[in-house]
């Protein structure tokens, strides 16, 4: 009996050994594109199999709560309600993948739709910190206070959404997600902005890292709160100010290294991003990215959005 034991665990060794190329951060690119996910196995090759991920339909990090690897196919599922133009439906996501020439190659379905394939990337190692060693460049006025000069839409075919009045940056939510059209990697970024009762937008970074804009006054610090990194990082204090006054950031990113000001108070100091959150549109990490606005959950007007690079 024991021999027969042995040999089992022998046999199956070599499969646990593979499973662990499993492990590590992942970028992904959904074929769909317009948006990016992020995927971190740990344990793979060991009883103690784990999993995060950001991506489709929810915006969080969540635990993954069904995950497997067999037979060299890693398969990890979530059931949530997922909405479909303007129906809402709960039903199981179900994402499959395989390695491939050191990358994820996979498929995601629910609900009997056409299959959704993607592909995931190693994250990127990014070593620069914000050690002090950083100067200013020339500062760049990414809104004139006149018109949209400088923004795309993220969305392709749909009317911009977003208009200048009387020298203010405002949305008609819903409306696509706003880019700079410039990319930028390492900088300090000075934002005014306003939101009314039970607003809900976000800025990205690189168009990557999701700083929340949320109508919380006086409420309890989450994942969700204004001026954390979304589902990532929290606030150390809540210092939002009521709603329809206007409110500051200020955040310096370097590499992953991100520290936010709000309203003259640091929130977040010099903290590490560990990885893409729901706003993330390109997975391309270890590439400068634009600032990017969020327009489809509420109202928020913006005066000045000022970014200085960081350079050596």
């Amino acid at each position: 009996m024991r021999i027969a034991l042995l040999l089992a665990l022998l046999s199956a060794s070599p499969a646990f050994s593979a499973d662990d190329q499993f492990n590590g951060r992942w970028d992904i690119q959904p074929a769909t594109r317009g948006r990016a996910w992020w995927l971190e196995i740990t344990g793979a090759g060991t009883p103690a199999l784990r999993g995060k991920f950001v991506g489709a339909p929810g915006g969080q990090m969540d635990d993954i709560p069904e995950l497997s690897i067999q037979n060299g196919e890693l398969r990890f599922v979530f059931e949530r309600e997922w909405r479909f133009g303007e129906k809402r439906q709960r039903m199981r996501g179900v994402w499959t993948a395989r390695l491939v020439d050191g990358k994820l190659k996979g498929q995601f379905n629910a609900g009997g739709r056409p299959p959704v394939e993607w592909t995931g990337v190693r994250a990127p190692v990014i070593t620069e910190k914000d050690d002090g060693s950083w100067r200013e460049g020339k500062p760049v006025e990414l809104f004139n206070g006149k018109d949209l000069s400088g923004w795309v839409s993220l969305t392709p075919g749909r009317e911009t959404g977003w208009l200048v009045k009387d020298g203010l940056l405002t949305n008609q939510a819903p409306a696509p997600n706003l880019a700079s059209e410039q990319k930028f990697w390492n900088f300090k970024l000075h934002v005014e902005y306003r939101v009314e009762a039970r607003s809900n937008s976000g800025m990205g970074l690189r168009g990557r890292y999701e700083v929340q804009i949320l109508e919380d006054h006086g409420r309890p610090v989450t994942s969700h709160s204004n001026g954390g990194l979304y589902s990532r990082i929290l606030p150390a204090v809540n210092a939002s100010k009521p709603a329809g006054e206007w409110q500051t950031f200020d955040i310096r990113l370097v590499g992953r290294m991100v520290t936010v000001a709000l309203n003259g108070t640091k929130i977040i100091d010099n903290r590490e991003i560990e990885g893409l959150t729901a706003v993330a549109t390109d997975p391309s990490e270890a590439e400068p990215g634009p600032i990017t606005l969020q327009g489809d959950h509420g109202v928020v007007e913006f005066r000045k959005i000022t970014l200085t690079p960081l350079l050596r």
